[in-house]
């Protein structure tokens, strides 16, 4: 009996060891999950915090064309142009040159007329069109094509240079037009696409992340809120739709980074609720009111409040004040420090200007204020911001924010 009970034995103990073996050979991974889950019960070495299983996979799109085919047939093709000579044939200062081809060339040359292109957005079924006021400044004709072939001449309806925003009108019937998206819902890390006609190669779509938002003190406007992107932006792209993955407008494309004048992974968008407002004014006076006060601020840098020994560290500082002007006539001084405006604070001159344009003119303002160390309050009424003197075409340095030209 006991001889049987030991052959048992010995049979059972070769049939599991057969079967760890076939195991081994065919599903090592079995023993491996025994293994991590005996690990799993010890106490862990580091206090880390790990996902749980099944989360960490994220769904990715594989594909924004539904994104691109909703916004695409609301983005035109807009061709300015305006009578006047082009810069000249920089050939013509050869005397070889001149020698051999005369001034026909050159002539010819300044009989042309100067040419625009650039790229716009559809808004609203009666026409109105939302494109860059560089594209179209000073222009004498403006033609836009659709993406459905359709072409047709457009009219300004009006222009803020300070938001190089304009605001154009086509007169067709059945045009498609775009969503407008929420800037409250957008944050930095989202995918977004940029529609246009660079270099006029045609429509393109591209796309990248939302690098960062509220983007200011770049030079290049004098409200200044931007979008910045990593989607390629060329020359072309001006006044083009930047899209969410829903193919919802999120901003207007105005300009990028660039020494060499093409993208490098650093380009800006008007935010959509900035070109709103701007839109709505528009439509509404022809014109865009902003509220103004008449001071010359400049920022409160930790240089200026040493050099001054200031207590402030923060805010605008009053370099100038325009006679008889609102802030004049309220009793505001060169040297004080503008902290905040009807509760608002203040942090710097980009904060302040975008405050006060905000307030409607003709409506009194709380303005607090930090005077040789004393705290006052004054009530200012807000003036109506007066028109940017027009300023002579420029080149940009070579590390500076481009205007893309187009």
């Amino acid at each position: 009996m006991l001889r049987r009970f030991w052959l048992l034995f010995a049979q059972a103990v070769t049939v599991l060891l057969a079967l760890m073996f076939i195991i081994a050979t065919l599903k090592p991974q079995w023993l491996q999950r025994q293994g991590q889950f005996g690990r799993q019960l010890a106490e862990p070495i580091v206090a880390l915090r790990e996902v749980a299983p099944g989360i960490s996979k994220g769904h990715a799109e594989t594909s924004y064309a539904e994104a691109a085919q909703k916004a695409m047939p609301a983005v035109v093709n807009v061709f300015s142009s305006k009578d006047g000579s082009l810069p000249p044939d920089p050939r013509a200062k050869d005397p070889l040159f001149r020698y051999f081809f005369g001034d026909r060339n050159n002539r010819k040359q300044q009989e042309q007329p100067a040419s625009n292109l650039g790229s716009g957005v559809i808004v609203s079924s009666e026409g109105y069109i939302l494109t860059n006021q560089h594209v179209v400044d000073g222009a004498d004709q403006i033609e836009v094509a659709l993406a459905d072939g359709r072409t047709a001449s457009a009219k300004v309806i009006g222009i803020d240079p300070e938001t190089d925003l304009a605001v154009l009108k086509v007169n067709m019937s059945n045009l498609p037009t775009i969503t407008l998206g929420r800037m409250d819902q957008t944050r930095v890390g989202d995918v977004v696409l940029a529609i246009g006609n660079p270099f006029g190669v045609g429509q393109t779509v591209t796309m990248g992340i939302v690098s960062a938002l509220g983007r200011n003190h770049l030079g290049i406007n004098t409200f200044e809120n931007f979008i910045q992107t990593d989607a390629p932006i060329n020359p072309g792209n001006s006044g083009g739709a930047l899209v969410d993955v829903n193919g919802n407008l999120l901003g207007i494309n105005t300009a990028i980074y660039s020494r060499s004048g093409g993208s490098l992974g650093i380009g800006f968008a008007i935010p959509v609720s900035t070109a709103r407002s701007v839109l709505e004014s528009i439509i509404t006076t022809g014109t865009v009111t902003r509220g103004w006060i008449g001071v010359e601020p400049q920022d409160v840098t930790p240089e200026i409040a040493e050099s001054f020994g200031l207590d402030q560290k923060s805010g605008a500082i009053v370099a100038g004040v325009l006679k008889s002007g609102p802030a004049d006539r309220a009793g505001i001084r060169p040297g004080d420090i503008l902290t905040s405006v009807n509760g608002q604070v203040i942090t710097d001159t980009t904060r302040l200007l975008n405050v006060i344009a905000q307030i409607k003119p003709g409506t009194p303002a709380k303005v607090h204020l930090v005077r040789k160390g004393h705290q006052i309050d004054l009530d200012v009424m807000i003036g109506k911001r007066p028109p940017p003197p027009k300023q002579p075409e420029e080149e940009n340095g070579g590390d500076q924010p481009d205007d893309e030209g187009g």
